[in-house]
């Protein structure tokens, strides 16, 4: 029974993914597993090997369906046998990693055909997911990146993508970096984190305080979810582009047909 028990539950109403992440929001908690505990994946780091053969046997390399063909990307799809199962036995975290979100896909898209947006500069990628994102950057001539997920399967997966499209891994971090003391960089991208009204209120104000201390330029990537175009942080944006999506990106996303890329300038 694919739909209601398949992973495309989770690419059809991305609103499920809230609960896991903002548990660790207001917990500041690890999630923790057998394989390592550390929040930390440095450039260079092995991976765990058991860990590596499973996402390499339940993922497929793709690079098409969406906005962005130059990146091979490892990820869920029709093709894999844990797209049909019920969602209980996949044996790990809930898997928001393997979807190329539309937001996440606008913002690489840009990156991509904008490489002076990126080049030379510091980049956090916000709640990185596959890691697609922060490859754009890297990509385009970034110096200095960072990843940065709650679940350390998500900094395996983007080891594995970075090494797909023969790009040293750069360093990762799986924290709840709304919790830290603030780094500087040049640039924070986010894509499709406006999902639920709690966490679009935290990141408003930790995207507020990063730009006021830093000065750094922030670009958000969403295709137009509720949580988003209603929050008061839409006062504060000017859009940079709109794409249209892919048809299998919008069957995958509930049938939304653009993904808009905006710049927070409170």
């Amino acid at each position: 029974m694919p739909l209601s028990l398949s992973w495309k539950v989770f690419a059809l109403f991305p609103a499920n993914r809230c609960s896991l992440f903002l548990r660790a929001v207001r917990s500041g908690g690890l999630p923790l597993f057998p394989w390592g505990r550390h929040p930390w994946r440095g450039a260079g780091s092995i991976l765990d090997p058991e860990m590596k053969a499973f996402l390499e046997e339940n993922t497929e390399v793709t690079s098409t369906g969406n906005l962005t063909p130059e990146i091979q990307l490892r990820l869920l799809t029709p093709r894999c046998k844990f797209w049909w199962e019920r969602a209980d036995l996949w044996p790990y975290s809930d898997p928001y990693w393997a979807i190329y979100w539309p937001g996440g896909q606008a913002l690489s898209r840009y990156l991509l055909d904008n490489p002076d947006i990126v080049r030379g500069k510091s980049v956090l990628d916000l709640g990185s997911g596959c890691g697609a994102t922060a490859i754009a950057a890297k990509m385009s001539g970034a110096s200095r990146i960072l990843a940065n997920d709650i679940d350390p399967i998500a900094g395996m997966a983007i080891t594995l993508n970075c090494e797909l499209n023969q790009l040293n891994p750069f360093p990762i971090l799986t924290r709840n970096i709304l919790d830290l003391e603030q780094d500087n960089w040049d640039l924070v991208v986010l894509g499709d984190m406006f999902y639920d009204e709690d966490l679009a209120d935290s990141l408003h104000g930790w995207l507020k305080k990063c730009f006021w201390t830093h000065t750094t330029q922030i670009l958000i990537g969403d295709p137009g979810r509720p949580q988003f175009s209603g929050h008061s942080i839409q006062n504060h944006l000017h859009k940079v582009v709109e794409y249209s999506l892919p048809e299998p990106t919008r069957q995958e996303n509930n049938g939304l047909t653009t993904s808009t890329v905006w710049d927070f300038q409170p």
